[in-house]
């Protein structure tokens, strides 16, 4: 049975078009070198944009893929794509060209819009995928078209949306820690559920200031959407730096901005962030990756009660749980929880037959609700796996104590076997992050002929501190015990980071693991 359309949901495109059409002489955007643009300028660049898509004779599904910084042209093709009905692709800018090309393949691509900074990339692309059909550049690229040149000779089309609902307008890439990286089919019923989440699930700011460092091509960007349906104006940065931002802070007054665990962490450590009034932030969200209740702690003492912790994945995106201010300002053990979820979303702790296990023991944290993928672009059996018993499986293991917080103890895959006990590297890193000596931690397994896998900790100290392994060793056994000290300790300058910003557990694990699990010797 076809949908009734009065039913039917509505789109990105739609969402996009009211911003714009509400606030028209607001400031939308603020580059790098203090140039604006208002939303009655940013809806024009839309429809040429839109009307020069039709001139190339792009059509509802095809793909446009885009590598590119931090800029408003970048929202601007993701706006008029999804407006069409086309599908988005983002390229992530420090992924590797074997990657890249494969991405650009795997999705079919019509069109590929470079940023004139990765001009060499570029060019390696355009010779190793011929299937492209056009390839455009924001600026001047030799062998390729200047995207806005091309569209300054377009009329300006009408924000009219195409598609509806369940039309898949973006393929997110996972990162393919895990293997062969995955096309993630999200719908506008998806993305449009993840605006008006956050909008509903986050303490926002009375006045939108939006400091953005991260690619608005990945999570950062999920917050742009919202930001202009407030009225508000994003503040770009082209990537993240401790000194730079906090020089930002000082100028613009955001009230508003996401980061990740890492990124908070620079800040922590650079002089110059107690040199700053903070006050102006109301919201500092931040995800991708679990943040040590430790940190968080110091991060309360200098920014204040501005922090959010919003949980998700590529394929639920970013609003699954959330630990709200309020949650941050009560303190105690609840800092190390990722929080309750969001409207709308269900979430269940499953053991291994789909069966929900009781508060206090630990399950996988499953979902349903609006927000969830379409599924895996071209890959159904692996659709079907993460979809099993009618849930979608993350891969995150959690316990929920009597309040419905939930506590995200590790990855599945990052479980440690060690003798027989289950070891869970997060609780260990936490402790370990606890140390004032410790700037942060990764723990993986390694092989050992005794204990099957042992406990590993690969660890970077704060500016000018000093510490022993032994004492690390010493401090993990008394807080959790023999079975979660570890057998080892690593000091590096800095931990290895994966194009997100998380911390590289892979590359930490491949100089102890081969492929197929053997030890390396």
């Amino acid at each position: 049975m076809s949908p009734n359309p009065i039913l039917e949901t509505g789109s990105m495109g739609e969402l996009i078009g009211s911003a714009v059409q509400r606030f028209r002489e607001r400031i939308a955007f603020v580059e790098p070198d203090g140039s604006t643009i208002s939303y009655l300028e940013l809806g024009e660049r839309i429809g040429r944009m839109i009307q020069l898509f039709a001139r190339l004779g792009l059509r509802p599904g095809d793909t446009v893929v885009q590598l590119s910084a931090n800029r408003p042209e970048t929202f601007v093709v993701i706006a008029a794509v999804y407006i069409a009905g086309l599908r988005s692709v983002a390229l992530h800018t420090m992924g590797s060209e074997d990657d890249h090309a494969f991405v650009i393949d795997d999705s079919e691509a019509r069109a590929v819009i470079v940023d004139p900074a990765y001009a060499v990339r570029g060019q390696a692309l355009r010779a190793r995928c011929p299937g492209v059909a056009h390839w455009l550049a924001h600026g001047a690229i030799e062998g390729m078209d200047d995207l806005w040149r091309l569209a300054a000779g377009c009329g300006i089309a009408p924000l009219q949306p195409v598609g509806a609902g369940e039309d898949v307008v973006r393929l997110a890439y996972t990162g393919g820690t895990t293997g062969r990286s995955k096309g993630v089919m999200l719908s506008n019923r998806a993305l449009c559920t993840n605006v008006v989440l956050a909008l509903a699930g986050m303490d926002w700011p009375a006045e939108v200031v939006y400091l953005c460092p991260a690619p608005i091509s990945h999570g950062a960007g999920s917050l742009v959407v919202p930001t202009l349906l407030r009225g508000g104006r994003v503040i770009l940065q082209r990537g993240f730096d401790a000194q730079r931002f906090v020089d930002a802070v000082a100028q613009h007054r955001p009230t508003l901005t996401w980061l990740v665990p890492t990124m908070i962490y620079a800040l922590l450590d650079h002089p110059g962030v107690r040199t700053v009034d903070w006050r102006c932030l109301h919201s500092l969200v931040y995800s991708a990756a679990p943040m040590a209740p430790a940190r968080i702690r110091e991060a309360l003492g200098v920014f204040g009660p501005c922090l959010i912790q919003c949980f998700g994945q590529t394929e639920s995106p970013n609003t699954i749980l959330t630990l709200s201010r309020a949650d941050h300002a009560a303190g105690g053990e609840r800092l190390a929880s990722a929080g309750r979820p969001f409207p709308l979303i269900r979430v269940a702790l499953l053991d291994d037959d789909c069966r929900e296990v009781p508060d206090g023991e630990i399950g996988e944290i499953c979902v349903r609700g609006p927000l969830l993928m379409s599924g895996y672009w071209k890959q159904p059996e692996l659709t079907e796996q993460v979809f099993a018993g009618g849930w979608l499986h993350t891969g995150d293991l959690a316990r929920r104590d009597a309040d419905g917080y939930v506590y995200v103890v590790d990855r599945k895959k990052d479980m440690i076997i060690s003798g027989g006990f289950n070891v869970y590297p997060k609780e260990i890193e936490d402790v370990l992050a606890a140390h004032p000596a410790v700037a942060a931690a990764a723990v993986i397994g390694v092989p050992d002929e005794r204990w099957g896998e042992a406990v590993k900790a690969v660890v970077t100290l704060k500016p000018g501190a000093q510490v022993a392994a032994e004492a690390l060793i010493a401090h993990v056994r008394q807080a959790k015990g023999p079975v979660h000290a570890p057998k080892s300790v690593d000091f590096e300058a800095q931990l290895p980071l994966t194009p997100l910003g998380k911390i590289d557990k892979k590359a930490l694990r491949s100089r102890h693991w081969q492929a197929g699990g053997r030890a390396v010797n």
